[in-house]
């Protein structure tokens, strides 16, 4: 099977219409042979994901992650997110989110290249 590539602009785009895109496609739903057990060779790039158009009141939302220890939640804004990791990472969050949660995922994840 050969590897598909796929590009996808995030200029004014929304974070979560992008993120849909890309976990459609790196999933392979828009392939006829479309299988959930499979990991796909195909290869997402989202380009210009600096330019991504995030509303500011979404940039309050808390990203919540506990550790499983006493005192052990961590709580971070997007705000921090992007000043730490910038948008780029907060995309790539999001996408795998939207990614099922099986031995699959980090083979799909792998395959998402996102260029500021």
């Amino acid at each position: 099977m050969e590897k598909k590539f796929y590009t996808i602009d995030a200029t004014d785009g929304k974070l979560g219409r992008v993120a849909t895109k890309a976990a459609g496609l790196l999933m392979g739903k828009n392939l006829v042979s479309f299988a959930r057990n499979v990991a796909f060779n195909t290869e997402v790039k989202v380009v210009n994901a600096s330019k991504l158009d995030i509303a500011i009141n979404k940039q309050k939302t808390p990203y919540t992650r506990f550790s499983g220890y006493p005192g052990g939640l961590h709580i971070k804004s997007m705000e921090q997110l992007i000043a730490k990791h910038g948008k780029g990472g907060v995309l790539k969050l999001a996408v795998k989110g939207m990614l099922p949660k099986n031995k699959l995922t980090p083979k799909i994840i792998k395959n998402l290249i996102i260029t500021e």
